[in-house]
This record gives C-alpha cells, structure tokens and sequence, in this order.
C-alpha cells in the first residue's frame, strides 16, 4: 500500500516504523526538519519538510495515488484540513488524530465522512478506554474486548499457585468440562522469545500468558491462576492531563472514589472546577509522604498518567511498595516494558501503540475489522470476517492450512463466542480471531481473502 503519514511526532514515527517493516510505500511529512532526521537515518521511507495542509506538499507526496492518509499532528486544525484536501486529490482512504473528546463523543451528530474524514482516532481516548478494562478484571495485566466483550483477551503472569502450572495446554483444559478458553501466546521468564501454544506447551511458573475467552471461561481463568477477582473502589490518579482528566471522570461516573493528584495549581483549580464530582489535590505526586498523608495506602488502584515516563514508573514501583492491589503507568519509551514489568508494575499502558493498533486494521489485507497488537508480544491478534472467497470457508480447522506460528483462539457466530477446538467447521459470515507473529500474517491473510 501506498501510504502517507503527517506528523513525525512519536505517533507519527511509530506508525511509520511498524509499517516499514512490512514493506509498505510510506511518506512521512513534518514541517520540522528535526523531526524528520532519526526517520531518514533508521527506516526505508521518503520524508518531506513541509507544512501537510498544504496542497503543493501532498501533491509532493503522490496523494493522489495513495491508499491511505493518517494526519498525526498536534494539531487537530492541520489534521481535519489535510484529511480534507488528501480526500479531495484522491486519496482512497483518510484518518485525523484528535485531542478533544467532544469530537468523539457527538460523532453521531456530525458526517465527518462527507468532508473527507473517513476515521477519527485519539491516543488519549484510546488509552482511558483500555485502562477502564484492566480495571474492571483486575486481576489481568492487559485485556481487550472484540464485539463489545463477546470475546475478550487477557493478559496474565502466572504465580507459582496457578493449578496448571506444570501441566501442558490440553491437561489445563481438561480441568474444566468443555472448553471456554485458549491460549494464543507466551512469553517465559527472561526471555524475549514469543510462543503460539500447541497441545503439548507447558504452563510454566511466571510465564506470561495471553487467553481469548468468552464469558464462560472468565470465571474459569481466574480459578485456573489461583486468583480472585479483585475488588476496586478506591482509585488514586497522578496525572491531570487528558487521559487522567477523562479517566477520573469516567472511573467517577461508574461509581469508584476517585483521588485525582496534579502539580499544577492552576490545572488542578480548573479540573476541580469542571470536575465537582471529584477528589482534586494539588501536591507533588512524586513525594511519597504526600501521598501516604492523602491515605495512599488504602486505595485499591494507583494510575500514574503524566507526561513523563519515568515519574509514572517510579511513582508505581512506590504505589506497589505500599501493597497497593493495581498499579498501571502510562509509558511513551517502548523500551521500558521488559525492565518495568520485571520489577513488578501490574500493567504498561503506551498510547503510541494503541493509535497503531488502531490504524493497522486498515493496511491489512482481507476482510479485517478489529487488530489488537499483544504488549510485550512479537504477535498480533486479527479478526477476520469469513467471506464466500476464503479458503477457510466449510473447512474444519484441523484441515486448514494454517502456519505454526499462528492459532485461532476463538470465533464469534451469531452475536456468540466460540471458543473453536479442531472439529469445528468456518462458515460465511463468521468472525474469527487470529493470533499471529509477524512471519506468517501474509499466509494467514491470505486463507481470508
């Protein structure tokens, strides 16, 4: 695909990083030489300096050949107007970052696609969203609903009291009668290596493993890791930008007591005045006496959603100092997820990834509609929808062609999660999920196509 990419930030880099890696055409535009200097040195792609709004700079880029353009600025003015103009070239497809909410929330009152915006996205909202899942199955490190929770993906450490510690995938799942979950990947203890579970792979102590499972088999993972489902109420927030504004908001609404902390007085001042529902403190986050004073100690959940990575995984390891049950960091360096999960944060949350996951369903092949890239994961989970052109159509899955290196954790048929064993036959119209490491994508697109 021919793809242009506005904005160089870490957004826009990191897009253009992943997507270089499997060969796609990418320009990438930003009016900020500076900017454009770490992507001209380390990836295969042609860069321009040059304002995207503007017509003579997307001509540059051959937008009227393009496949897609993602406007990745700071700036939600540039994004709506290159979106725009890109459209009105001929760019078959366009997708705008957005900061405000506003613009999310009465999407249904406004026809963005007659404008020439195809698709809306904001790394902010999308990064809220998902930690309001890990809060709400506490005892996962990372988790992820297809079709509103029809199925869902979970994350989870294994402790050495997990019951199948030991034991190989099909023992585990003879445990319960019938099946209602499947392991898609692991990842061992000090290892950078990630597996696709087969029959035979065995549940070891601190194996990081990633389950689909559908409502069923919930209940089921907690029991087979030895956990219970962790109840929180009391949630502190450090952090009163975007995400924790919103967040504090939402947790709020859904009933939890929240603490919100800000540095800044005058930010604090605004949030408390727009926010009356909430706990707003105006200390520094990083003294932990402060925090102790204002009963850290007794919440349930530690947030730490600043601007700065190292104060949100510091302040964590503090917060899991304290007994605290969950702690979640907000992260832009994709490189701290090994070093902090190893020292014992709960759960790594980075906004550039969620925006790639977003954005990647749509320089997939096929009939795509959800793609959920795995934290810590060489892997991907895609789902698929089974077309009268796909292989796997009235094929069982034990027939399928399918690269070890690849598993199907589970289908959805009729508004119903399956979790699918060998027997199981695909039908027209069917959603499935795909766990996959980046070398057998294209085969596996292409039994969908």
């Amino acid at each position: 695909m021919k793809i242009i990419i506005a904005g160089a930030g870490e957004v826009g880099y990191h897009l253009a990083k992943l997507l270089s890696f499997e060969s796609h055409d990418i320009t990438l535009i930003d009016n900020q030489k500076s900017n454009l200097n770490t992507a001209e040195n380390k990836l295969d792609i042609k860069t321009i300096e040059g304002n995207s709004a503007s017509i003579s700079i997307l001509k540059e880029a051959n937008v009227q050949n393009s496949d897609l353009v993602v406007s990745l600025t700071t700036s939600e003015t540039t994004n709506f107007i290159t979106c725009i103009l890109s459209k009105q070239l001929g760019a078959k497809r366009t997708i705008a970052r957005i900061s405000s909410v506003e613009f999310i929330k009465d999407c249904n009152d406004i026809d963005f696609n007659s404008i020439g915006i195809d698709e809306l996205i904001s790394p902010e909202n999308l990064a809220a969203e998902e930690i309001k899942l890990i809060i709400s199955d506490s005892a996962f490190t990372n988790t992820h609903d297809f079709d509103n929770g029809i199925l869902k993906m979970m994350a989870v450490r294994l402790t050495k009291n997990a019951p199948f510690v030991g034991k190989t995938v099909m023992e585990a799942a003879s445990v319960f009668p019938g099946v209602h979950f499947m392991p898609i990947a692991f990842k061992r203890e000090n290892s950078v290596s990630t597996l696709i579970p087969r029959g035979n792979t065995i549940f070891c102590e601190s194996d990081l493993v990633y389950f689909i499972t559908n409502s069923k088999g919930l209940k089921e993972l907690y029991n087979l890791m030895g956990e219970k489902k962790k109840n929180i109420k009391n949630v502190m927030i450090l952090g009163a930008g975007r995400v924790g504004s919103k967040l504090s908001k939402d947790l709020s609404d859904q009933g939890l007591n929240i603490k919100l902390i800000e540095i800044n007085q005058a930010k604090a001042n605004d949030i408390a005045e727009d926010l009356k529902d909430l706990m707003v403190i105006n200390v520094d986050g990083r003294n932990v006496d402060l925090l102790v004073e204002e009963n850290l100690e007794s919440m349930d959940a530690f947030i730490a959603t600043t601007g700065d990575s190292e104060t949100n995984i510091m302040t964590c390891l503090m917060a899991k100092s304290k007994k605290i049950k969950k702690t979640i960091a907000l992260v832009e360096n994709m490189d701290y997820f090994n070093l902090s999960q190893s020292l014992g944060i709960d759960t790594l949350i980075n906004k550039k990834l969620l925006a790639a996951n977003d954005i990647f369903k749509f320089v997939r092949n096929g009939d795509i509609v959800e793609l959920a890239k795995l934290n810590d994961m060489d892997a991907e989970i895609v789902e698929f929808i089974v077309n009268k052109n796909s292989k796997v159509l009235n094929k069982k899955i034990i027939d399928l062609d399918f690269p070890l290196t690849a598993i199907i954790g589970g289908i959805i048929r009729e508004n119903k999660g399956i979790i699918a064993l060998g027997n199981f036959e695909i039908q027209l119209g069917d959603r499935v999920l795909v766990c996959s490491k980046p070398e057998s994508i294209k085969k596996v697109e292409s039994l969908f196509l």
